[in-house]
């Protein structure tokens, strides 16, 4: 028999078992096993993840889990955040679903995961609803994916293959200098279309900032770069003479184009706003 103190305790457990006992520990990435739901298949754990980016683990999915991406802010720019995931080539044995007050709407079968394509979606569009597909078998399957947290406009038009290549007005221009992924100054050296987007290999003169390293240093003494920014296919660039200032954002680890008009444009632009004291930031244009 229970005593007085165990069985006030029991509900606090019984709720911990279903609700959080499997979080990740350091709220930005979740590793879990659906071996642990045996004898209880039907059980949905709920996962909490608060970073901006990081990555979830499932293995031997059962049943199902639901995933709630929620930043570790207040902030009313939460609301216009978008959620981008990048499911593994090994990602299989589940069915992903957007759940929104128990609607569940679905954003990707197990057979297309192994694609690898990335798929953006509003945070206020739901949490992840992620259920295992029945088995008879126990092999081995894991679903895992990449998720990364972006302002509304990125995740739509980032990763979107159909966005239009518009040009950038001016005050886009001065703005992407200021607020993008990666800024740089240099020439495109070759096109490569692949099935789903352009490669431009870019070799750069003047790098002022870049989030992670997308662009490779040639050596101490060189003082130049190079790397590799995606585009949309619809784009049409095209490999040429003239320096351009590259800006853009990082996904993945991938650099995707931005703003990117050619050098002397920039610079003719800069100087104007300069003189009438609207540049948004400081740029070392000597």
């Amino acid at each position: 028999m229970l005593t007085p103190a165990l069985a006030s305790l029991l509900p606090l457990l019984i709720l911990c078992r279903i609700s959080f006992c499997q979080y990740s520990s350091d709220q930005c990435s979740w590793k879990g096993s659906g071996l642990t739901h045996e004898g209880h298949t039907r059980e949905v754990e709920q996962v909490y993840l608060r970073c901006s980016q990081g990555t979830l683990e499932w293995l031997y999915p059962t049943g199902a889990i639901i995933v709630n991406l929620r930043p570790n802010t207040v902030s009313p720019a939460a609301t216009r955040l978008s959620v981008c995931i990048k499911p593994s080539a090994e990602s299989s044995g589940t069915n992903i679903y957007l759940d929104r007050n128990g609607k569940l709407r679905l954003l990707l079968r197990e057979e297309d995961q192994a694609q690898g394509k990335v798929h953006c979606f509003s945070i206020q569009e739901g949490a992840l609803f992620i259920e295992a597909v029945p088995r008879m078998d126990i092999s081995r399957r894991i679903t895992a994916f990449q998720y990364e947290l972006v302002n509304n406009k990125l995740g739509a038009e980032a990763h979107s293959l159909d966005a239009a290549c518009q040009p950038c007005s001016d005050a886009e221009m001065l703005l992407a200098v200021c607020t993008s992924d990666f800024v740089a100054r240099g020439n495109i050296k070759k096109v490569e279309q692949e099935e789903e987007h352009s490669s431009v290999t870019v070799q750069i003169s003047r790098l002022y900032r870049q989030k992670t390293q997308v662009f490779a240093s040639g050596g101490v003494r060189a003082r130049s770069w190079t790397g590799r920014i995606k585009m949309s296919l619809r784009c049409g660039v095209k490999s040429g003479e003239g320096e351009f200032l590259f800006t853009g954002t990082v996904r993945f680890g991938e650099a995707w184009m931005g703003c990117a008009p050619r050098y002397k444009d920039f610079l003719r632009l800069y100087h104007e706003a300069q003189q009438q004291g609207t540049n948004p930031c400081h740029v070392d244009t000597d």
